[in-house]
């Protein structure tokens, strides 16, 4: 098992930047692929980066790519998400999760477990 904690929300102006942090606890953190996720008010959780065990491959939402990079450290135990050219429509509340089934690159938030508690992320216009 792991324990995912967010840190590093923010409240910026349109055109920022910003960094996520995702640190996790226990041992098993390298060996999973992970993800981020988002949540506006009123919407579904929304897919927006995941990176797979060692970091060699990536995948990313169309909403924010060339934005938008996630990265980890596995010496660290953390994963990192860093939001550039931030826009008011990425204001939500950002969780990091594990991907825990269903095939590498998925975008279902139901194939990722051990979720954050999420940070919020508000971005004004």
């Amino acid at each position: 098992q792991v324990q995912l904690v967010e840190s590093g929300g923010v409240l910026v102006q349109a055109g920022n930047s910003a960094r996520l942090s995702c640190a996790a606890s226990g041992r098993m953190f390298s060996s999973y692929h992970m993800g981020w996720f988002r949540q506006a008010p009123g919407k579904d959780r929304e897919f927006v980066a995941a990176i797979n065990w060692n970091g060699d491959s990536r995948y990313t939402a169309d909403s924010v790519k060339g934005r938008f990079t996630i990265s980890r450290d596995n010496a660290k135990n953390t994963m990192y998400l860093q939001m550039n050219s931030l826009k008011p429509e990425d204001t939500a509340v950002y969780y990091c999760a594990a991907h825990i089934k269903g095939r590498w690159g998925t975008v279902l938030p139901t194939d990722y477990g051990y979720w954050g508690q999420g940070t919020q992320v508000t971005v004004s216009s």
